[in-house]
């Protein structure tokens, strides 16, 4: 008989919180853990095979509800991994400014500051601030940028 792995209490409230209210998907950290703390959690989790990634994110392995002591749950299908992704996403409105800034920085060309300054009445440093903010906080993307000789830096919604 394998001995029951011995959670700190924060792996513990991460699991048991993904458990509980998600379905095995890592969306919460208590206050006190944030930015490089996150990171070093999730990687001791990991290094304890108590979690695994997919896609962008992070579930309960098996030996993850063994040590919480709770019954495995069944796999989710991919359809249902999907929704689970899309509930835990912010959400914007469609006719915001903030969509359509998105917008534009999806197109293939993506835009200039001045560009998105023009079509929102931003002042430059809101647009900037919405760039790290909003969306690279908040909403998880990530923002390119390049400058070609002799003209404006061009912003684009990467990958």
């Amino acid at each position: 008989m394998t001995a029951k792995i011995q959670l700190t209490p924060a792996q513990h409230a991460i699991l048991a919180y993904a458990h509980n209210h998600s379905d095995g998907k890592i969306i919460w950290f208590p206050d006190n853990i944030r930015g490089g703390a996150r990171k070093k959690v999730l990687d001791g989790m990991f290094n304890r095979a108590l979690i695994t990634p997919m896609n962008d994110d992070w579930f309960i392995t098996a030996e993850g509800y063994d040590a919480l002591g709770v019954p495995r749950k069944a796999p989710a299908s991919a359809k249902a991994i999907d929704e689970i992704i899309e509930s835990a996403k912010p959400r914007t409105r469609d006719n915001s400014k903030q969509a359509q800034v998105i917008a534009m920085l999806k197109r293939p060309e993506g835009a200039t500051i001045a560009q998105i300054c023009a079509a929102t009445g931003w002042q430059q440093h809101t647009v900037r601030g919405t760039f790290a903010g909003a969306f690279k906080k908040k909403l998880g993307l990530t923002i390119v940028s390049d400058k070609p000789q002799g003209a404006e830096r061009i912003y684009r919604i990467g990958v």
